[in-house]
């Protein structure tokens, strides 16, 4: 290589620092101006018209890196400017005082709402996360947050996605539609164990029950087993309760191992699922914002226009803070085509200086923006 070539983009290099402080000092004055005259940060009119001027005077080999590291550069001026000139809003004042009237201590004992029966995984996960858990059960997730809605139950149990089999979908739907908060989240690690009645036999077993879920976690071990019938039903416990309360032999049923001291049976095989780390994260959620001590966590959601670049730039913002993204979830919106609610887990703490710029900057930028909470999570 032409050592030349070196030496021309070094030169090049100390121009574009020199002109980028420039830039962002400059963009520090706008934002003074802004702050004097109450005009928002965000000009998506005028950054608009910028990004095709560059465009038009841009080669066209080039065009499309142009157009991004402009948007870059407008994300970096916006962050710099809300950073100079404060970035307190509603939201802001209202993390702050959540973390000013939270208890120091999680609760040991409270009303929770639970989706299933006694020895369910919710149960279980509920049983994990509070010392004296008093549970009321629900028959679906949609009736868990009601519940907590409706002040019936002060937290709620939610499972939302599993090592394995991914994310429960019918859950991202549901946060849509309900106005809640995370105040705790916890990893469960989830055994599957064939349990039947006591004088059973693995041989006699003819039926299984359980989760769909849980017997496509446990595919591998229920192909070994020839002529027995696979019957899904809602759920894990409910599958034990029923083969107990059938006093069958023949017939087994897929759940924990608490199922069998709550329910007499017998464990014919354990831990039959096809990964033995399986786990399930659970959100422990509440009405109230309510942040305790230790929160490093933090979940948004954000409805995205259906246009290029939307995503890269809410990206592009957490880039510029140094914020870590630790999920990533979309789903679409019923009855609006081409838009997505996006699910986000930040790995940040909520005492961070960035952690409370992103959320002053994210409350001007998109309409329908919700915060969820800073919260820690138990392994």
């Amino acid at each position: 290589m032409d050592p030349t070539l070196r030496e021309k983009m070094d030169e090049i290099d100390e121009q574009l620092i020199k002109l980028f402080t420039e830039r962002m000092e400059t963009a520090a004055k706008i934002g003074e101006y802004k702050k004097e005259h109450g005009i928002p940060v965000l000009d998506r009119k005028r950054e608009n018209s910028k990004l095709l001027d560059v465009m038009a005077k841009s080669p066209e080999p080039i065009k499309e890196y142009t157009a991004q590291l402009y948007a870059m550069l407008f994300e970096f001026s916006r962050s710099y400017q809300t950073q100079l000139i404060g970035y307190e809003n509603s939201l802001t004042n209202r993390i702050r005082n959540a973390l000013d009237t939270t208890p120091e201590l999680f609760p040991d004992k409270e009303v929770i709402a639970c989706q299933g029966i006694e020895g369910a995984n919710s149960h279980i996960a509920a049983q994990k996360l509070f010392r004296y858990p008093n549970v009321m059960f629900f028959k679906t997730f949609e009736s868990v947050f009601s519940a907590v809605d409706k002040g019936l139950c002060r937290y709620g149990m939610i499972p939302l996605e599993n090592s394995t089999a991914g994310s429960v979908n019918s859950v991202y739907d549901l946060m849509m539609k309900y106005n809640f908060s995370i105040v705790r989240s916890l990893r469960l690690k989830v055994d599957h164990n064939l349990l039947a009645n006591p004088s059973s036999d693995i041989s006699q077993i003819r039926e299984i029950y359980s989760h769909q879920q849980a017997i496509s976690q446990c595919s591998a071990f229920l192909q070994t087993l020839e002529g027995v019938k696979i019957i899904p039903c809602e759920n894990t416990a409910i599958a034990a309760k029923m083969v107990a309360a059938s006093g069958r032999n023949d017939i087994a049923a897929l759940a924990s191992r608490e199922c069998m001291s709550y329910y007499g049976l017998r464990c014919l095989k354990p831990s039959v699922q096809d990964s033995s780390a399986n786990y399930t994260r659970f959100i422990c959620i509440s009405k109230q914002l309510e942040i305790y001590p230790g929160a490093d966590r933090t979940s948004i959601m954000a409805t995205l226009p259906h246009e290029p670049g939307s995503l890269y730039k809410l990206l592009s913002k957490l880039y510029a803070l140094g914020i870590n993204l630790n999920k990533l979830e979309s789903r679409p919106i019923p009855d609006r085509d081409f838009e997505f609610m996006f699910y986000f887990d930040l790995d940040t703490p909520v005492y961070s200086p960035k952690f409370m710029q992103f959320m002053g900057e994210l409350e001007s930028v998109y309409e329908t923006f919700a915060y969820l909470g800073s919260y820690s999570e138990i392994i």
